[in-house]
Formats: C-alpha cells, sequence, structure tokens
C-alpha cells in the first residue's frame, strides 16, 4: 500500500482510528496493525507488535506437564512442609503429655549468645535461602504465561487497594484468631506456640519482620499465586480450589495442633476466594505479615511479662 492509498483509505474508511474510535467495533480497534513506513519503497507495511511476537513464541504446558510442575513446586516448599508437620505432630502426640504439654517453638537462634554475628548471618542466609521456591514458581509462570507479578497481582498499580484489602483480611483473621489458639491451648488440643525464642540480640525485632515478609512470600505467592493459577489452568472449579489450597495450609500447620489446623484452613479458604475474587496477591502478602509480624515482635515483647501465652 503507498501512502496516498493509505491516506485515502484513512479518511474514507469507516473504520478510522481518530474522531471516529468510538464507532469502531471493539475486535476492530483490538486488531488495529501498527504500521511502518519504508522510505525505499515508499510504502507502508504492517508490522506484528512485540507482544503478538511473544505471544506465539510461548510453550503451552499440557495438563501432564502442569500436574509434574506443581508436584515438584510443593516437594520444594510447603508440600515438603506439610510432610514435616505430620511427621512433628505424630512425634508429639505420641511423646508423654501430649499436644497440652508441648512447645512449638518458632524464630529459634541458630548459634550461641556469645557469637551474634554468626547467628546473624545464618538468620539472613536462611531467609534468602527460603526465597528460592518463590523464584522458581514465578520462573515458572513466566514461561507460558508472562509477567507473572502482574498475573498473580503482586505489582505496584494497586498499592492503596493492597494495603486497605490487606489490614481488612488480618484484622478478620487476627481477632478470631487468637481466640481460636487460646480456647484450643485450654483443651489441650494445641501446643503451646513460642513465637520468637531469639537470644537476647539489638537485631531481633529486624529479623522477625523479615522473617514475616519472607513466610508471607512463600506461602501466599506459591500456595495462592502460583498454585491456584495452575489449578485454574486445570480446569478445577472454584470450590475444589478453596478446598485444596484449605487443606494444604492447614496440614503444614499442623505442627501446631487442631487449634492451628482448623485456623489456618479457615484463613486458607479465606485467602484462597479473596484471590479468585481480586486476581491479587498484594492484599494477601500484605495481612499475611501484619498477622506474623504482631505474632513475632509481640510474642517478643510481650511473652516475658505474661502467663497465658
Amino acid at each position: 500500500m503507498s501512502v496516498a492509498e493509505w491516506d485515502e483509505f484513512h479518511s474514507t474508511s469507516p473504520l478510522r482510528f481518530d474522531s471516529a474510535l468510538e464507532t469502531v467495533p471493539t475486535v476492530a480497534r483490538a486488531v488495529r496493525p501498527n504500521w511502518e513506513f519504508s522510505e525505499e519503497s515508499g510504502t507502508l507495511t504492517p508490522m506484528t507488535t512485540r507482544t503478538e511476537t511473544e505471544a506465539t513464541s510461548r510453550p503451552v504446558f499440557t495438563p501432564r506437564v502442569l500436574r509434574r510442575e506443581i508436584i515438584i513446586v510443593l516437594a520444594l516448599s510447603l508440600g515438603a512442609s506439610a510432610v514435616w508437620a505430620v511427621v512433628d505432630i505424630m512425634g508429639t502426640l505420641t511423646q508423654p503429655g501430649g499436644l497440652a504439654e508441648a512447645t512449638e517453638s518458632m524464630n529459634g537462634s541458630l548459634a550461641e549468645p556469645e557469637r551474634p554475628w554468626l547467628d546473624l548471618t545464618m538468620q539472613l542466609v536462611r531467609l534468602a535461602v527460603a526465597m528460592a521456591p518463590v523464584a522458581l514458581a514465578l520462573h515458572l509462570l513466566s514461561l507460558d504465561r508472562g509477567a507473572p507479578f502482574r498475573l498473580i497481582g503482586l505489582d505496584r498499580t494497586r498499592p492503596a487497594f493492597d494495603l486497605a484489602g490487606g489490614a481488612a483480611l488480618a484484622a478478620a483473621i487476627g481477632i478470631p484468631g487468637i481466640a481460636l489458639y487460646l480456647t484450643a491451648k485450654a483443651l489441650g488440643l494445641n501446643a503451646t506456640i513460642a513465637a520468637a525464642s531469639l537470644n537476647d540480640v539489638w537485631w531481633a525485632v529486624p529479623i522477625l519482620v523479615l522473617a514475616a515478609v519472607k513466610n508471607a512470600l512463600v506461602e501466599e505467592v506459591i500456595g495462592v499465586g502460583y498454585l491456584v493459577t495452575r489449578l485454574r489452568q486445570l480446569a478445577w472449579s472454584p470450590v475444589a480450589i478453596v478446598v485444596s489450597h484449605s487443606l494444604l495450609r492447614g496440614t503444614y500447620h499442623l505442627y501446631q495442633g487442631i487449634g492451628g489446623f482448623v485456623g489456618n484452613a479457615v484463613m486458607g479458604a479465606v485467602f484462597a476466594l479473596a484471590f479468585l475474587r481480586w486476581k491479587r496477591t498484594g492484599p494477601l502478602v500484605v495481612a499475611h505479615t501484619i498477622l506474623d509480624i504482631a505474632a513475632f515482635v509481640g510474642y517478643l515483647l510481650v511473652a516475658p511479662h505474661v502467663g497465658w501465652l
């Protein structure tokens, strides 16, 4: 098409793309090509966009490949945690005193009190290594879906919504969660949770905050963003997705006891439903981070002064 022919087409065609843009059908607007002008031939030729090229070059994973991928990712992360949690509670239930007299320590020191810098180094390395499965899940999503952060809603497009939604979820989950924990503990159905058992070091609070962020990213990116996305690709129903994620989250918290399983299973159902509705893990990461910071730092500051925790 020559330049003259293009000008005539643009001025007379019912599919003009300027002042009449609002009258052009959506499909027509969506397929409008980009045009490239050649000075040598004096013609305009359609140019394939980068997005179209990327879309056609992405692989299409079969259901069999997706199922295998899910098993591998979970085996390296939350699935392995679930297996160890089952083994842990079996050991607790078969020991003298059972759950009623058991204590589960979290966020403990990794070196002797006289070597705080070694302890800090080991804490930071452990936190960094724990992010590897998160990176793997995001990488795998990018292979066939592209832009994984945008895909699971972990970008910066809606910061106010993520913060407000996360705060609301944290309040809705956290307050009943405390009541459930105390009730289950009083009934002998839950171990005592020592949420922070670090040595007396100056960096305790920063490390606990980083641990909360790590937990939020691992559980929400892999357990919700990645897993729910893949299960939807496998044509699972919303009910099946919510139930499966709920059971997974409850199981890898089973080491805490029956109360821990029930509370986290409910949290998993709420978070899975929120992701299916909002298509964003941003609020879930915010909520989880708030909950864990409150639990870890709160325990560190309050537990030495009260006996009911």
